[in-house]
C-alpha cells in the first residue's frame, strides 16, 4: 500500500530534492566547464586577422587581478571580456528536418519501408477476419479475460485509494489469445520431419518456390533432405506470407508467428501494429485503452509488456525497430534499446530521412481518414514520442547518477523501478526460449546466462 507520508522504500521527498539539486549542480558544472573551453579554442580567421589590435589593446588596458577559481565572467562586464561565444555543441539536439532520400541506399530502404507497412493492412480484410474468427475458440477465450479482468478489479479496489486496474477487459482477451496461441494454436519448426518416416531431416539450402506456394506469398522455400538411410525423401518448407494459408499451416517461425497472432488481435478487436526489426526478428504491440500506450506483445515467446526481453533478456542488439499499422508507421527503436552498449549503428538512411519515409507512410495511410480522426492520431503520435523521449531521459539520468561523485556513497544504490523499465518477470528467464539452442546461439540470442560448452581438459577453469 502506498505510504500517506509520499515515502516509498526510504526515498521520500526529501531524498528526491537532493538528488534533483546534486544533478543540477553537475549539469551546471558541465555546461561552464564547456564554456570555459571554447572561451579557449583556437580563434576564427577574422579573430587571427585582428589579432594585433587585440595585443595592442590588452597591453593598454589596466592589469586585472586573475579570476578566483569559482568566478564566472558575466555580459555586464562589456566588450573587453567577450572573447569567442560558445560553441552551443547541444544545438545538435534541436528536432531535425525530415528530408527526401538523396542517394542509392536511402531510396532503397525507403522502398523496404513502404513494401513492409503493407502487411497490416492485409488484417483489415473482412473475409480473412471471419476466418480467424472461425479458429479462436471465443468462449474459452473471452471467459479467462473476464475472470482476470475481474481479478484485477478486485485487486484495484482492496488498494482503497481508488486506482484503476492496471489492465482493462480488452488487455484481458489479447492476454488470454496469447496464451492459447502459443500453447494450444501455433508450432514452432526447427527442421521439419520427413512426411513419410518422420525421422529427423538435415538442411540442404534454399530451392525457388513453385507457382503454388509463390500464390500464397512463399518468397523463399527452405529444402531438408530425411537422415533416414533408407528413405532420402526430401521436404519442402515454404515461408509463406499469406495469413489465411498460415491458419491451415498453423507453423513457422517468428515470422510466421507474429503475422498470424497480430492477425488474430485485430479479429478480437484490438488495435495493432506489427513490429519489423531489421536485425531478423518481428513482434507484436497493441494499444492499450486502459494504459493509452502501445504495448509490446511477443508470441514466440508468450511475452507480455517486457520491451526490454531482447537487448536485456537475449543480449540482443539493434539498429531500427519500426512499428507498421493500419494507421501508418513509427520508429520505436527506443522503446526496446535503452542503452548505447545495446545499439548498433543506424546506417541505412540519415535520421532526417528516416522522419521523412515516417510521415510519408503516415500521410498514405491517413489520406482519407476525417479531420478529427486524423487529429486523434497526430494527439497518440505526440504522447507516444513524449514516451520515447523519457525512455532516453531516463536512461541518462540514470548513468549520470551512477556516476554523482567517484569514490563517495551514492545516494541512489537502489532507485525504484518504474513499471515500464521492469525487465524480466521471474517467468520470463533469460535466453530466447523458441527455437533450437544451436540456432538461438548462432543468432547471438542466448542472452547473458548462456555459458558455452566447456573443454573437458580444462578442469577447474
Amino acid at each position: 500500500m502506498a505510504d500517506p507520508n509520499g515515502q516509498h522504500g526510504g526515498y521520500d521527498e526529501q531524498w528526491a530534492k537532493g538528488l534533483t539539486t546534486q544533478f543540477e549542480g553537475l549539469l551546471r558544472t558541465k555546461r561552464l566547464n564547456e564554456l570555459d573551453r571554447s572561451r579557449t579554442s583556437s580563434p576564427s580567421p577574422r579573430e587571427r586577422a585582428s589579432s594585433s589590435n587585440l595585443r595592442a589593446s590588452a597591453s593598454s588596458a589596466p592589469t586585472r587581478p586573475p579570476p578566483s577559481p569559482g568566478f564566472r565572467p558575466s555580459s555586464s562586464q562589456g566588450p573587453s571580456m567577450g572573447a569567442t561565444p560558445p560553441s552551443y555543441a547541444s544545438l545538435r539536439s534541436q528536432p531535425k528536418i525530415p528530408a527526401p532520400p538523396a542517394d542509392a541506399q536511402s531510396q532503397k530502404f525507403r522502398n523496404l519501408l513502404i513494401s513492409l507497412s503493407l502487411t497490416p493492412t492485409k488484417y483489415e480484410n473482412p473475409g480473412l477476419l471471419d476466418e480467424a474468427l472461425q479458429v479462436i475458440p471465443l468462449d474459452r477465450i473471452y471467459g479467462e479475460a473476464e475472470e482476470e479482468s475481474q481479478v484485477l478489479q478486485a485487486q484495484a479496489e482492496s488498494m482503497g485509494d481508488g486506482r484503476q486496474p492496471e489492465w482493462g477487459y480488452q488487455d484481458c482477451v489479447i492476454r488470454a489469445l496469447l496464451r492459447w496461441f502459443k500453447r494450444s494454436f501455433f508450432s514452432w519448426v526447427n527442421n521439419p520431419p520427413c512426411s513419410v518416416c518422420l525421422s529427423p531431416t538435415i538442411a540442404q539450402g534454399m530451392t525457388p518456390p513453385t507457382p503454388e506456394e509463390s500464390a500464397y506469398g512463399a518468397l523463399r522455400v527452405e529444402l531438408y533432405r530425411c537422415s533416414a538411410g533408407n528413405c532420402g525423401a526430401y521436404e519442402r518448407f515454404p515461408r509463406y506470407g499469406d495469413v489465411w494459408r498460415l491458419l491451415q499451416t498453423r507453423k513457422g517461425r517468428c515470422g510466421e508467428w507474429a503475422n498470424v497472432f497480430s492477425m488474430l488481435c485485430r479479429a478480437v478487436g484490438g488495435r495493432v501494429r506489427w513490429v519489423w526489426n531489421a536485425e531478423d526478428h518481428v513482434w507484436t504491440e497493441v494499444f492499450s485503452e486502459q494504459q493509452k500506450r502501445w504495448i509490446h506483445v511477443d508470441a514466440c515467446e508468450e511475452a507480455w509488456d517486457n520491451p526490454r526481453l531482447y537487448a536485456d533478456g537475449w543480449g540482443k542488439k539493434m539498429s531500427y525497430c519500426i512499428a507498421f499499422s493500419i494507421d501508418g508507421a513509427t520508429d520505436v527503436t527506443r522503446r526496446y534499446v535503452r542503452k548505447s552498449e545495446q545499439a548498433l549503428e543506424r546506417n541505412r538512411c540519415p535520421e532526417e530521412v528516416m522522419l521523412y519515409i515516417q510521415n510519408e507512410i503516415r500521410s498514405l495511410r491517413r489520406s482519407n481518414m476525417l479531420k478529427d480522426e486524423r487529429f486523434r492520431l497526430e494527439k497518440e503520435d505526440s504522447r507516444e514520442d513524449k514516451e520515447l523521449r523519457g525512455y532516453v531521459i531516463s536512461t541518462i539520468t540514470q548513468s549520470v547518477v551512477t556516476n554523482l561523485r567517484p569514490g563517495e556513497p551514492q545516494m541512489m544504490n537502489q532507485p525504484p523501478v518504474r513499471h515500464e523499465d521492469q525487465k524480466l518477470p521471474a517467468e520470463q528467464p533469460a535466453g530466447r526460449q523458441s527455437g533450437a539452442q544451436e540456432w538461438i546461439n548462432a543468432r547471438g540470442e542466448h542472452g547473458q546466462r548462456y555459458q558455452p560448452p566447456r573443454d573437458p581438459s580444462q578442469r577447474g577453469h
